[in-house]
């Protein structure tokens, strides 16, 4: 699988965030989530809401390691001015 086929997953699956996904080997994937959901999420909350949309993919060996970070699009307004992610 192809990041930009995995990111095209969880925009499907998960309408009210934003992705962008990076990982060039087919299985370990690198996953930035923005949206308003997480302002009101606990961490553990926030990692489950992504991989909710991941499930499928990790259940058929498609998808066999990710990495999750995530950012209200205020958190990450901030994040790019400190280049991060």
């Amino acid at each position: 699988m192809q990041a930009s086929e995995l990111q095209k997953v969880l925009e499907e699956k998960l309408s009210d965030c934003e992705f962008i996904v990076q990982g060039d080997d087919g299985r370990h994937f690198e996953v930035i989530a923005i949206g308003e959901v997480f302002a009101s999420l606990t961490p553990v909350k926030k990692q489950q809401h992504v991989y909710s949309g991941l499930n499928d993919l990790i259940a058929s060996g498609d998808v066999h390691a990710v990495q999750i970070r995530t950012y209200t699009p205020a958190q990450w307004e901030d994040a790019k001015q400190l280049h991060v992610g």
